[in-house]
């Protein structure tokens, strides 16, 4: 039996890089996905024929996460459709690359409603299911090393991915006696979404960024949907409130001059 056969996978930001190749890694697992996104049903079609074709069930929803109660009937609607979810990926991320002196209150405030307030609902909001139902779960966060290293050139996003990192850790201290652990995964540099545009067609920065990287190699969407199996793992009983940096070693280093 595959390991995350009977279950639900609640996935949001589900049509970008990293949210398509987690809900591709869930699936070809055994879990049925829901995904949401802003990106009207139609965009999303191609990709849910592409996980159908794994065996899975799968619907699509067009969400704005920052919306609460818009998150609150999505999450219903999914226990609805496919049962209530157990594996639980708040993903959806906005980045506005500015310093301080350009950021402007609007650009501010919909970085933290999109990637700290939308992640916040949508958790809450899939937990308190769990609750209800006596059933144990599994919430993983994409957070990013941004949350603890400072990146001059996306200070909003800083701010929310550090906010995230508490999120994570409280909510992990409260829910864990229920069985629902609590855990986050901090990408660095991927070759995927904000990053892989501004290295498309510049080879030279890339092969900067690839060799600024300790171990040498550029992250990839799927490293970080296997970093999410791994926390979502049935038999992984232990971990609450952990962070998986996975950032190739850069934290190591001192700040870098490429964004995530």
């Amino acid at each position: 039996m595959k390991r995350f056969s009977g279950r639900t996978a609640l996935i949001s930001g589900g049509l970008g890089d990293i949210g398509r190749a987690i809900a591709i890694e869930l699936a070809t697992h055994g879990a049925d996905v829901a995904l949401c996104g802003l990106r009207p049903a139609s965009e999303a079609e191609p990709f849910l024929i592409e996980l159908r074709a794994l065996g899975q069930r799968v619907t699509y929803d067009a969400v704005d996460v920052a919306d609460a109660d818009a998150v609150q009937v999505w999450v219903e609607r999914v226990e609805a459709a496919l049962g209530a979810p157990t594996l639980i990926i708040p993903n959806a991320a906005q980045v506005t690359q500015s310093d301080f002196q350009r950021l402007t209150p609007q650009q501010w405030n919909r970085e933290l409603r999109v990637n700290l307030d939308g992640a916040f609902h949508m958790a809450q909001s899939a937990a308190l299911r769990l609750l209800e139902h006596r059933k144990p779960g599994r919430i993983v966060f994409i957070g990013s090393w941004a949350g603890h290293r400072v990146h001059s050139d996306i200070p909003a996003y800083c701010v929310a991915k550090a906010g995230l990192r508490m999120l994570c850790q409280c909510m992990a201290l409260e829910f864990a006696p229920h069985g629902i652990l609590v855990n986050e995964v901090a990408p660095g540099i991927v070759d995927a979404g904000l990053s892989c545009k501004i290295m498309s067609g510049n080879a030279e920065l890339r092969e900067s960024v690839r060799q600024m990287t300790p171990v040498k190699k550029l992250i990839v969407s799927q490293d970080v949907a296997r970093a999410v199996t791994f926390l979502c793992d049935p038999e992984n009983l232990q971990m609450a409130g952990s962070v998986i940096v996975q950032d190739g070693g850069l934290s190591l280093l001192a700040p870098r001059p490429c964004t995530r």
